[in-house]
Formats: structure tokens, C-alpha cells, sequence
């Protein structure tokens, strides 16, 4: 499994990269590997303000349906438009072409508070 050095993550298996004062957010490789082949994303908080830890969208795959969790409390900007007709970008390159949002961050010293490549790999023991 990978888990890219620069990115911060969530107990929740979520990842973001800060760019300047706004991030991307997707799901972790170990994330997408648990939910199988995915079929849909489903966001529709594009333009909203979410709080840390609250749902901002659904993930389905073939078998379920998973909430996906801000990281950091955050403003949607916008959704990758790749994933809605290509979703198993999120299977194939969850940390590249699979991204899921891009939002503004509210603080962004809150991502410090993230789990680092080691803290999550040992979090889902791999």
C-alpha cells in the first residue's frame, strides 16, 4: 500500500495536500482497497462551509456506501469532474487522478494536527 510522505491523514481514511491556503482531499489507498471497485461519489456540499469531522459526501462502491469526513474545517470549491464519469480513479490513483474535493481551509495550521504517512500506516496496521 502507499502512503505518500507529504500528505496528512484522518482515522477516517481521508487525505489532504495543502496548496497555499486551500487543499485537495481524497481517500487513502488502504481506504479504497477495503470498498472495492467504486461506482459513484456523491458530493453535494460544493459552496458550503463544513466543520472538521462532519460528512461532506458519499462514496459507493459495488458493495457499500461510505460517508467521507472534512479532515479540517473547510469551504467545498469545487468536486474532481473526472470522478463522475471515471470513479475508479479513485481505485486506480487515489492520491492523483482520484482526488475528490478541493476546498479553502479555514485554518490552516489545523492540518498540523493530521496524522503523518507513519502515524496513519501504523493506524491501519499496515
Amino acid at each position: 500500500m502507499n502512503f505518500p510522505a507529504e500528505l496528512k491523514y484522518t482515522k477516517d481514511h481521508e487525505w489532504i495536500r495543502v496548496e497555499g491556503d486551500e487543499a485537495v482531499i481524497g481517500i487513502t489507498d488502504f481506504a479504497q482497497r477495503e470498498l472495492g471497485d467504486i461506482v459513484f461519489v456523491d458530493i453535494n456540499t460544493v459552496g458550503e462551509e463544513v466543520a472538521e469531522n462532519e460528512v461532506f459526501g458519499t462514496v459507493e462502491a459495488v458493495k457499500t456506501v461510505s460517508d467521507l469526513f472534512m479532515p479540517v474545517k473547510s469551504t467545498v470549491l469545487a468536486v474532481n469532474d473526472a470522478i463522475d464519469s471515471s470513479p475508479e480513479l479513485v481505485n486506480t490513483d487515489p492520491y492523483g487522478e482520484g482526488w475528490i474535493i478541493r476546498v479553502k481551509l479555514a485554518d490552516a495550521a489545523a492540518v498540523e494536527a493530521l496524522l503523518s504517512a507513519d502515524q496513519y500506516k501504523a493506524e491501519v496496521n499496515a
